[in-house]
């Protein structure tokens, strides 16, 4: 009984009961190939010409290829039959490489979902059919060609789909060098990149792990001119997020999910939180925001309003002093999240935080995202309840908690403007000027007291640059020595190289509410956190763009990306129609930033109730 192979993903092959008997001649071994790919099905000798030859083929064509057939018989005997004008090879589905392949593809690829470790070793065995370059050795340029294109593209499917199956199994250590490998080769394959990615990140390299979809990003922008698709962009995201559903766990069989709540009553699953922080008793007047704040949240669905503004300017103490002189209108409940600038904080965290606040006990919160927002819609329809959240770094973190009709609201407070949330209201607040920053310092100090000194007052105020922060920090300063002159404190602030030492008392410190929103800021894109470093060396904005695109070795088009975020941070203001200016306290921060090494990055824990920041 003949015992016979064809292969073909590598260089030509024949095995016939152990023996290769693979034919010689390039174009001989082509009409086999050509034959064996159409195995069981007449091919005409036009097309086996084609299949042939490149150009046009030669008088001699049909005699030349009646000839290898002759040739062919004697290693095949009646399996090669000839039909009219044409010749027709009889194999059975595992004689011949590509077959095989094609057949233990299927069976993994529909095992993938539901037997990830059995389509291991399904899509392996068929990786395992090839040897090299499929026809490796035959002529190019021939109706071949598409053929050998196509099976290439099949190879690089069954690859990523075995990738798959292998990070569903947790082997990602083990697919590092192959992922690297795979995507060194074959750049444009962007699923691949995303499971280099997924690989790294759940290695614990977060910093590689970004860097590969910076690596991602220049390849499709250099070659093809485009960015990332949305599932890239996506995992991208979410890797910034540290989202959990990235983490690798055990594959499990079907579980069964608990159903959400139909129904909800004082007594089934509803606390009535009162979280709101104490409102602040040296509160500067901002009644125009204030009241902005507090008619948004009187108004239409949806009743959300973004409090947004720059480090220190009040916008946590704002917005709280809002929330209580609304809260006897929200019986419900007032719930309060400070995310504290974590852009690692993940929407199904923030949900699970207030879903916690309305009584759903931990062991009920449902692990799904999803379910935990469809969870909340059902808890807050029609309820009168409040959720303030605070340092909001993306619009991702509150999007679940957007009110889907009349009964709740939400306040949401971040250095940004969260522009994509859609149908909301924005207060944003401006540096303090000088007679309000002067009727803040009065509240802790004392107007006559200020009054004394007016000239330093003057020159104190211009140095807090219109922070409240720095502001409440230099009042309680002030009013711990009741004896010192204001222009002692103005002396010691006069020093650019103490400053940030000097407006910190207690928990309350200008560095430290600048670090938390450039932290957040440098975390979301490499080249803005670079050109932050930049700033800090050279905070002279004078040709800004040019000077950083040569600095930084990017479009002037990707700063001008960088800047808008910057900008959207609150930490770049824009200063006439194409000049930039940095805020002092800024420009302070990031200076002595520059100054000394970068410490590694370190996640941070979840949402908390918090003390009020200024």
């Amino acid at each position: 009984m003949m015992e016979l192979r064809i292969r073909l993903l590598g260089p030509v092959e024949v095995v016939n009961n152990g023996q290769d008997v693979t034919p010689g001649g390039a174009k001989r071994r082509t009409v086999l190939a050509g034959l064996a790919l159409e195995a069981n099905r007449p091919v005409s000798l036009a097309r086996l010409a084609g299949m042939v030859w490149r150009d046009a083929p030669p008088a001699s064509a049909v005699a030349n290829l009646r000839s290898h057939v002759a040739a062919l018989r004697s290693t095949f005997g009646a399996r090669l039959v000839a039909r009219s004008q044409a010749y027709e090879l009889q194999l059975a589905a595992h004689e011949l490489d590509v077959t095989e392949f094609q057949r233990l593809a299927g069976e993994g690829r529909a095992i993938l979902a539901s037997d990830p470790v059995g389509a291991i070793g399904r899509l392996g065995s068929a990786l395992a059919q090839w040897r090299g370059a499929c026809g490796d050795g035959l002529p190019r340029g021939t109706v071949l060609d598409n053929r050998w294109a196509s099976l290439d593209e099949q190879r690089l499917q069954v690859f990523e789909e075995l990738a798959e199956a292998r990070l569903t199994a947790g082997q990602h250590a083990q697919l590092l060098a192959e992922l690297r490998g795979h995507v060194a080769a074959h750049p444009l394959r962007e699923r691949a990149w995303s499971q280099l990615m997924l690989a790294l990140y759940r290695c614990g390299d977060v910093p590689a792990a970004l860097a590969v979809y910076q690596d991602a990003r220049a390849v499709f922008s250099e070659q093809l001119g485009i960015e990332p698709s949305g599932e890239l962009t996506g995992l991208h995201r979410a890797v910034l997020d540290r989202a959990p559903e990235l983490s690798w766990t055990m594959p499990a069989g079907p579980t069964v999910t608990p159903t959400a709540p139909t129904a909800v009553g004082s007594s089934v699953g509803w606390a009535v939180p009162r979280e709101l922080p104490a409102d602040l008793v040296t509160f500067v007047a901002r009644p125009r925001e204030t009241a902005d704040v507090v008619a948004a949240l009187h108004g239409p669905a949806p009743a959300a309003v973004i409090v947004t503004g720059a480090a220190g300017s009040g916008k946590t103490a704002l917005a709280v002093r809002a929330a209580h002189q609304v809260a006897a209108d929200f019986p419900d409940g007032q719930v309060f999240a400070d995310l504290d600038h974590r852009t690692a904080v993940t929407p199904g965290e923030v949900l699970a935080r207030v879903l916690r606040a309305l009584g759903v006990a931990a062991t009920d919160v449902p692990e799904n995202a999803d379910e935990r927002a469809g969870w909340f819609r059902s808890l807050v329809a029609g309820r009168r309840l409040l959720v303030v959240v605070d340092g909001v770094t993306r619009a991702a973190q509150v999007r679940p908690l957007l009110p889907a009709g009349p009964g709740p609201a939400l306040v949401a407070v971040g250095s940004r403007r969260l522009g994509s949330l859609d149908g909301v209201r924005r207060v944003a607040l401006r540096p303090l000027g000088v007679a309000q920053a002067r009727d803040l310092l009065a509240t802790t100090v004392g107007r006559q007291r200020l009054t004394a000194d007016g000239a330093a007052t003057a020159e104190l105020v211009r140095l807090c640059a219109g922070s409240v922060l720095a502001l409440r920090v230099a009042g309680a300063r002030l009013a711990r020595w009741p004896t010192m002159p204001v222009a002692t404190l103005v002396a010691e602030l006069g020093d650019d190289r103490h400053r940030l030492d000097l407006l910190a008392d207690e928990d309350l410190s200008v560095r430290a509410s600048l670090a938390s929103i450039v932290a957040a800021v440098r975390a979301e894109d490499e080249v803005t956190g670079q050109l932050l470093k930049l700033l800090g060396t050279h905070p002279d904005t004078q040709d800004l763009v040019d000077r950083a695109a040569t600095q930084l070795v990017v479009s002037t088009q990707r700063i001008r990306r960088a800047l808008d975020s910057l900008v959207d941070a609150h930490l770049l203001f824009p200063d006439g129609s194409a000049g930039y200016r940095l805020p002092a306290l800024v420009r302070e921060y990031l200076t002595e930033l520059a100054a000394v090494p970068a410490a590694p990055m370190h996640a941070r824990p979840g949402p908390r109730i918090g003390p009020v920041a200024a």
